[in-house]
């Protein structure tokens, strides 16, 4: 009886940090809301590769009075366990996107531009951030600030507008359920 009772606890003392040994999440989707020249919301979805690294995907739409602008994002993350749920990560991504203007919203005041302007545009991004997993506290849910400093080409058209050819730093915060 003494050597089952033993057995038992020294399995479950054992099991005990296997159980906080994966910093993230298996999958994370939510929404994250940045600053990117007027991005605004962008769905995101992340799944693990492995205990601390991880695919981060987003998706992003924007329709204003002058453009429309989808984007697709994706990071590759290596993420650190500070203490706790808090963790912090770095990685690095790429992007495409498609951004379509129409300049009849200014008038004449652009008339040396065309009044109508499509363009596909690339990026370079790298991603820091926090983030803080509520999950052992029993609730699946994980906030994220970051910060993403990108490189956009291939939309050098509007020169200083509408992702064009140029480098940006954007913030960003994220809410996600976690599964």
């Amino acid at each position: 009886m003494k050597r089952l009772l033993f057995t038992i606890t020294f399995t479950a003392l054992m099991a005990i940090p296997a159980t906080y040994a994966q910093v993230i999440s298996k999958n994370a989707i939510g929404v994250r809301l940045e600053n990117n020249d007027g991005l605004g919301p962008q769905f995101t979805y992340q799944r693990a590769v492995s205990d601390n690294n991880r695919f981060e995907f987003d998706l992003g739409y924007g329709n204003y009075r002058h453009y429309d602008v989808i984007k697709f994002t994706t990071f590759y993350h290596w993420v650190f366990n500070i203490t706790g749920g808090l963790n912090w990560f770095v990685g690095f991504g790429a992007g495409v996107g498609a951004v379509d203007a129409d300049h009849d919203y200014y008038g004449r005041k652009y008339k040396d531009y065309d009044r109508e302007h499509s363009a596909v545009f690339f990026t370079g991004d790298g991603d820091v951030g926090l983030e803080y997993s509520f999950l052992n506290h029993g609730v699946p849910l994980q906030l994220a600030l970051d910060l993403n400093p990108a490189m956009q080409f291939g939309n050098d058209y509007y020169g200083e507008y509408y992702y064009n050819n140029d480098f940006d730093i954007d913030v960003a915060f994220s809410v996600r359920y976690q599964f």
